[in-house]
C-alpha cells in the first residue's frame, strides 16, 4: 500500500495571510524525507473549499523546489475549463522542475460556476465529451505529436508544445466520484483512478475497482493501473483523544463542503435524486445533526482516524478493496502544528503497513 499527501482546505479566513501555505509546504517536506508516494493538489475555484488551489500547476512548481522523491501530482485539473495546449504546457514546465516526477488527475467538474473561466459556459452540458477529447488531445501533445489548430486568419496550423517534458508518457489519473461507467473508460483509457468514499462503500467499491481492473485488461493494457482513495486522516495514540480532536475542525470542513453542494445540488456527481432534495426546509439544527452523523460516519467508516491499530485495520479493509494507494488528505481544519506533530504517527502506520517492502529496503 502507497501512501501519499492529499491537500484540500477550507480556507476560511481563520489562518494568519502569510500563513496560508505553511502546512503544505512543510509536510510535502516531511513526505519527501519519509518515504510517502505522491502529494495531491487540487484545482478550485470562487469557494472557500478548496479555494487556496486555483491553479495545481503553480503549487505543483514550489514543491519541486522543495523536494526531490515524491511524485506530484494535480487532484484534479478541470480538464473542459482549459485548453489542452496550455495544460500540457503549464505541467511540461512542472516536470523539468521536478526532474520528470509530475502526475495528472484530471476531471470533467461539476460546478457550473467555474465554467464562466476562459468564456467556457458553452462546455458545461457537453463536460464528459469536451473531457474525453481533451484527454486525447493532451496525451498527445505530451508525447511530442502536432495538434492541428486554426490561428485568428484562418490559417490551419500545426503546434508541438514546449518544453518538451522529462517524462514521454504522462502519468494520467480519472478523477471518479463514484459511477461504475467512469470506472470502466479509465480502465479503457489505461488511466490509472483517483477516487474517495463520499456516496459509496468500500464493498461497492471492491467491484467497481474489479469493472476497472477487467476493463484495463480487455483493452491491452500491460500492468493493472493504479487505484488511488482519499481519505480524511489523523493518527494518533488514543481512539477516543482523536474523535474529540478532530470533531470540531471536521464539521466545519463539512460545512465548508456542505455550503459548496447546496448552491449546484442536481449537478453534484455522488448524490442521487438531487432533484427531490429542499434545503430550504433545514433548520440551523437540523444542519447541525446531519453534520455530526457525517462526522461519525467518516470516523467509524470513511476515513484514517485513530490510532494505529484502528488506522491499521483501516488500511487492511482498503487493502481487501483492492486499493493501491491512500491520499491522506491532512489539511481539514486541525491546526497546522498539531498536523505536523503528529505525522510521525502516520509514518508509524505507514511502515507497519509494509512490512515486507520496508524489510527489502533496509
Amino acid at each position: 500500500m502507497d501512501f501519499s499527501l492529499y491537500y484540500f482546505a477550507n480556507h476560511d479566513g481563520d489562518t494568519a495571510e502569510r500563513a496560508k501555505y505553511r502546512l503544505i509546504l512543510e509536510s510535502a517536506t516531511w513526505a519527501d524525507r519519509n518515504g510517502f508516494t505522491r502529494l495531491w493538489t487540487p484545482e478550485r475555484h470562487f469557494h472557500s473549499f478548496g479555494g487556496l488551489s486555483p491553479n495545481p500547476s503553480v503549487l505543483a512548481a514550489a514543491l519541486a523546489a522543495r523536494t526531490e522523491r515524491v511524485q506530484l501530482c494535480a487532484g484534479s485539473v478541470v480538464l473542459p475549463l482549459h485548453d489542452p495546449i496550455r495544460v500540457a504546457e503549464e505541467w511540461a514546465v512542472v516536470d523539468n522542475l521536478s526532474g520528470g516526477r509530475v502526475g495528472l488527475g484530471v476531471a470533467c467538474g461539476w460546478v457550473p460556476n467555474d465554467f464562466v473561466i476562459g468564456g467556457n459556459q458553452d462546455a458545461f452540458e457537453p463536460r464528459k465529451e469536451v473531457f474525453a477529447r481533451n484527454i486525447d488531445v493532451l496525451r498527445r501533445l505530451w508525447r511530442g505529436e502536432g495538434h492541428r489548430v486554426h490561428n485568428p486568419q484562418g490559417q490551419e496550423i500545426e503546434v508541438h508544445t514546449l518544453p518538451r517534458p522529462v517524462q514521454p508518457e504522462l502519468p494520467l489519473w480519472v478523477t471518479v466520484a463514484g459511477n461504475p461507467d467512469t470506472f470502466r473508460t479509465a480502465g479503457r483509457l489505461g488511466a490509472n483512478v483517483l477516487t474517495h468514499l463520499l456516496g459509496q462503500t468500500l464493498d461497492g467499491l471492491r467491484d467497481k475497482i474489479a469493472e476497472y481492473r477487467s476493463a484495463w485488461r480487455a483493452a491491452g493494457h500491460p500492468g493493472r493501473g493504479i487505484v488511488t482513495l482519499m481519505l480524511h486522516t489523523f493518527v494518533g495514540e488514543d481512539d477516543d483523544e482523536v474523535h474529540d480532536l478532530v470533531k470540531a475542525p471536521m464539521k466545519r470542513y463539512l460545512q465548508g463542503s456542505l455550503s459548496l453542494a447546496s448552491a449546484h445540488l442536481c449537478s453534484v456527481p455522488f448524490l442521487q435524486h438531487a432533484e427531490n432534495i429542499d434545503l430550504s426546509r433545514a433548520t440551523p439544527q437540523m444542519v447541525d445533526d446531519v453534520l455530526d452523523a457525517s462526522f461519525e460516519k467518516y470516523f467509524h467508516m470513511s476515513g484514517l482516524f485513530g490510532s494505529h491499530a484502528r488506522c491499521l485495520d483501516m488500511v487492511d479493509r482498503v487493502e481487501a478493496a483492492d486499493v493501491d494507494e491512500i491520499a491522506c488528505l491532512i489539511d481539514y481544519g486541525v491546526p497546522p502544528d498539531v498536523v505536523l506533530q503528529n505525522l510521525e504517527h502516520l509514518n508509524v502506520v505507514r511502515i507497519l503497513a509494509n512490512p515486507k517492502r520496508r524489510l527489502a529496503q533496509a
